[in-house]
């Protein structure tokens, strides 16, 4: 495996080797805690897809994974009709998972939450691609994602291609924002921790907007970064603590394996255990839940770009590692209550097949 660079010296997702996850094989940490997959992807990358199969396999890993929320990855856009409209065509693909795995009586509700894609520069024009979203995916389009990621030091991007500057502060982005407020829908901010000042300020500025701050906020570790972890960790912290006094803002917590962040693990000769793991975010996972309260934090895999540093089933057994601290009422919130809340998701907890 390589660091996560391409041959342009660009940083990747490295793809997952199968074979070297297979090295650690852990017990299952408490198989009966009823999990909601707060983030995840299906999609096509590198030469292996991570669609309804792949993550079924995963799903069935141990943990007792009642429903999940998947996020936009650019996948299945349509290639026909208006650009601002091609989205859809990922919605549709991911609601025909959905239903397949409904039908297979899959024992997880396989996005039962979709974070779409729309276009929110286009303002209150926005509307439109919100209906055709809507339209296909009905009450399952729980929430909008539009990156915003940017940082100066990597001006062609890191892996995602660079938002313009300054979007979260942009009249006609706002107003698109505001269209999602309008009908319920959450907004998952994408981008880099040192843009959460700016996050905050839109969230001041939007009160009825329900905003959750994906991967903690996307530390980077990776170029003029490394080597300063504790420098970044504590201005990070600072920027958190100003961010969770808007109480519109929720955290997904995760996103610890992504290259960007610095993770190196996939060169390490197996994989790490999740006690490794637990140890090596525990100063992020305790300042989010000290900062927001357990009922605004959530965990989430973010796989299938995490999977190239652990197995599913390690990851759950870390977060269960670290949640053990905090009261039965927190550990319900950071595993179910909180991302069945804030995305409006029901009652998931009983699953579609008794073999969860």
């Amino acid at each position: 495996m390589t660091l996560g660079l391409d041959v342009t010296g660009q940083y990747r997702y490295p793809p997952p080797d199968p074979a070297w996850l297979r090295r650690v094989r852990e017990g299952v940490i408490e198989p009966d805690l009823p999990i909601i997959d707060a983030h995840h992807h299906l999609w096509e990358q590198h030469e292996e897809p991570y669609l309804l199969d792949a993550f079924g396999e995963d799903l069935d890993d141990g943990h007792k994974i009642v429903a999940t929320v998947c996020v936009e990855a650019h996948y299945g856009y349509r290639k026909d009709g208006p650009a601002r409209l091609a989205p859809v065509g990922e919605t549709e693909k991911v609601m025909a998972m959905r239903g397949r795995a409904r039908q297979d009586r899959h024992a997880s509700l396989v996005a039962e939450g979709i974070v779409a894609k729309a276009d929110l520069c286009l303002g209150e024009a926005v509307d439109e691609v919100l209906d055709a979203q809507r339209a296909v995916a009905g009450a399952a389009l729980v929430g909008i994602r539009h990156s915003v990621s940017r940082d100066e030091n990597f001006p062609e991007g890191i892996v995602l291609r660079p938002g313009p500057a300054g979007l979260l502060g942009d009249a006609a982005y706002r107003k698109g924002l505001a269209r999602l407020a309008q009908r319920g829908l959450v907004y998952d901010a994408m981008l880099y921790h040192q843009q959460l000042p700016e996050l905050a300020a839109m969230a001041r500025a939007l009160p009825d907007l329900q905003i959750v701050l994906d991967h903690v906020g996307a530390i980077i570790g990776v170029g003029p970064y490394r080597g300063r972890e504790e420098e970044v960790r504590k201005a990070w912290a600072k920027d958190m603590h100003e961010l969770a006094q808007c109480p519109n803002v929720s955290v997904k917590i995760g996103g610890f394996g992504m290259i960007i962040g610095g993770a190196q693990w996939h060169l390490d000769p197996a994989p790490p255990g999740s006690e490794t793991l637990a140890a090596a975010w525990r100063p992020y996972v305790e300042t989010c839940i000290e900062l927001f309260g357990s009922h605004r934090c959530m965990f989430e895999s973010n796989f299938p770009v995490d999977k190239a540093m652990y197995s599913y089933r390690t990851l759950w057994n870390a977060f269960k590692r670290l949640a053990q601290q905090y009261s039965p009422a927190e550990k319900a919130d950071l595993f179910l209550g909180s991302a069945r809340r804030i995305y409006g998701l029901g009652d998931v907890t009983t699953p579609v097949c008794a073999n969860a």
